[in-house]
């Protein structure tokens, strides 16, 4: 019987990649490149990447994009900030981007969560906060353009990307 276990790893990296992980936490909103991470770290940036990867389960990138469209998701249930204003709040460089991301990931537009209201809500102290964040956390272990591409695919089953006629 085979277990998916990752190899153990080093204890001070794991506290490196933590570090980098805290920053993205506390400042999704700005721009983040592995570069800036790496250096956070103090490590190559394919390590980085690859050590990132498998201490949390998805690449820093996705992990980023994961902690915004968190916190655009509850600007947009808790507060009265138009979508632009929250789009750039939380990092994203066109409203556009934004729309078109957060829909692949959601599955709704920023304007239909708006439309649905807050969250029924809990009675304060009985769930910790870190529980809720989590529960609510977008699915993203495929990446965006692998899902557009898987529903285009559902769309159109009988045109492979291959044969598409470029004009």
């Amino acid at each position: 019987m085979s277990l998916d276990v990752p190899p153990q790893q080093d204890p001070l990296l794991l506290r490196r990649l933590l570090r980098a992980k805290d920053c993205i936490d506390a400042a999704s909103h700005e721009a983040w490149p592995v570069e800036r991470l790496a250096a956070v770290s103090g490590v190559s940036e394919a390590h980085f990447a690859r050590c990132f990867k498998q201490a949390f389960g998805a690449p820093p990138h996705r992990y980023l994009l994961t902690r915004r469209i968190e916190r655009a998701t509850a600007l947009l249930r808790d507060t009265a900030l138009s979508i632009t204003e929250i789009a750039f709040e939380t990092g994203w460089g066109s409203l556009g981007t934004f729309g078109r991301t957060f829909r692949d990931i959601t599955g709704e537009s920023p304007g239909e969560t708006r439309a649905r209201g807050p969250t029924p809500g809990h009675v304060a102290g009985q769930v910790p906060p870190c529980f809720l964040s989590a529960a609510n956390r977008p699915d993203l272990r495929t990446a965006v353009s692998e899902k557009r591409r898987q529903e285009a695919d559902a769309i159109n089953p009988g045109i492979a990307t291959e044969d598409k006629e470029m004009p």
